[in-house]
């Protein structure tokens, strides 16, 4: 008998000993006066087995059916071996019909030893940050280089845009690595759905933030800085990576699921990758967004003094020499004009590229034409260390000669030795 059979049969000796009442009893064993009429009855009619359960040994029944749960089992060791508990049971009901609850599949993958419960971490306790009220009012930003494609495809980056108020994902993309062009291409894309929203939330990359302590101007933008200084877009960096907790959470948990709904969806390369992270972010956003405190969207329009073809673009100034010559990225442009060279002598003019290598040159916004008069030896590069690992593959890509080249043509006629 348990602990709970016992102690009703305490009381019922109580009861028919006439020590307390059927009150009294229905108040100590927690259960009604008509249940207490009930167990006496049957106390007197069958002795103690009259208070055991008639439910003992039978299955419940919410019990799972030996055919369903087998079925779960050839499932889990066949298609999703390494998923979640969670994860698994959304993929069971999204593709396979059956519907099991997120316990029973923990369970189940806890006997076939194909999942081991995560240990309890030592809490550690952070000043809580309280979320924006207002969608678009404050935009997290970041990127994680993983092995999206498990082997499938070379290694890249995911860039990560997560709303503040909501924790809605606004924007995923596939880049190489975290670079200006590589946030310019993810951010307009962004605000071409959304809009601009009022600051963006970073790490100290140097994407966002000048790194350099040899630099005199405090106050120096980098290239993303100064695009969204122009777009009226405030950047805030980080001190710490729990300050912008909510986007590491959010990473660690794409970088468990986002690579299996790839596999499953059998895609195997970013450009694929990207067409469906659109998708792939509704249906995110349903299982995990909350709603905001207000009602308001703080995200602006883009206007049409926005260019972002131009705004996006890698900008730094020159001063145009004696010649009307400048360097910009090993090379010396040579100035085309047909005022005297003196107007231009030591002009200041801007120089900007756009992510296809594409150099322009302005002097008081007017468009001067150029030539690429010498190209400069290339100095060492210095590599940011989230950018190294690219870096490193295309210099690892040694250059293969063409079958035609002369030096695989051998020689026309055998040297013969010289006869004695």
């Amino acid at each position: 008998m348990s602990t709970k059979e016992i102690s009703r049969k305490e009381m019922m000796d109580k009861l028919i000993e006439k020590r307390i009442n059927q009150k009294a009893a229905a108040a100590g064993l927690r259960i009604s006066v008509r249940q207490v009429k009930r167990l006496v009855k049957r106390f007197r009619e069958e002795g103690i087995a009259g208070l055991i359960s008639k439910q003992r040994g039978k299955p419940g029944h919410n019990r799972l059916p030996e055919e369903t749960k087998q079925s779960v089992v050839d499932l889990l060791h066949s298609t999703y071996l390494d998923f979640g508990p969670t994860l698994a049971q959304e993929k069971l009901l999204e593709r396979d019909g059956l519907k099991v609850s997120v316990s029973s599949v923990r369970k189940i993958m806890i006997e076939e030893e194909i999942w081991k419960p995560k240990k309890v971490k030592k809490l550690e306790v952070h000043q809580r940050r309280e979320r924006r009220a207002c969608f678009g009012e404050l935009v997290q930003i970041d990127g994680s280089p993983h092995d999206w494609f498990e082997g499938r495809s070379s290694k890249c980056t995911l860039l990560v845009f997560i709303d503040d108020a909501t924790g809605a994902l606004l924007q995923l993309r596939f880049d190489k690595s975290e670079s200006f062009f590589s946030y310019a291409r993810a951010a307009e894309e962004y605000f071409g759905w959304y809009g601009k929203p009022i600051a963006f939330y970073s790490d100290k990359n140097g994407v966002f933030k000048v790194n350099n302590p040899s630099n005199s101007k405090r106050d120096a933008l980098t290239q993303f800085g100064r695009a969204m200084q122009e777009l009226g877009i405030q950047i805030i960096c980080a001190e710490t990576p729990q300050a912008k907790g909510r986007v590491e959470r959010v990473i660690e948990t794409l970088q468990d699921r986002l690579p299996k709904e790839l596999r499953l969806s059998g895609i195997n390369d970013p450009e694929t990758g990207n067409a469906y992270l659109y998708k792939y972010m509704q249906d995110f956003n349903k299982r995990f967004a909350v709603k905001p405190r207000s009602s308001h969207n703080s995200h602006r329009p883009l206007s049409t003094q926005d260019d972002l073809a131009s705004i996006f673009t890698w900008q730094e100034d020159r001063i145009l020499t004696k010649n009307l010559t400048l360097q910009f990225e090993y090379k010396v442009y040579q100035i085309k004009t047909d005022r005297p060279s003196y107007a231009l002598y030591k002009a200041r003019v801007k120089v900007c590229a756009d992510a296809n290598g594409l150099v322009s040159i302005y002097y008081k916004g007017e468009l001067l034409d150029y030539t690429i008069y010498h190209r400069q030896a290339k100095q060492a590069l210095v590599v940011p260390s989230k950018q190294l690992d690219p870096v490193l593959v295309n210099m690892s890509k040694a250059h293969k000669p063409a079958p035609d080249h002369p030096w695989k043509k051998g020689f026309a006629t055998p040297l013969s030795k010289k006869s004695a």
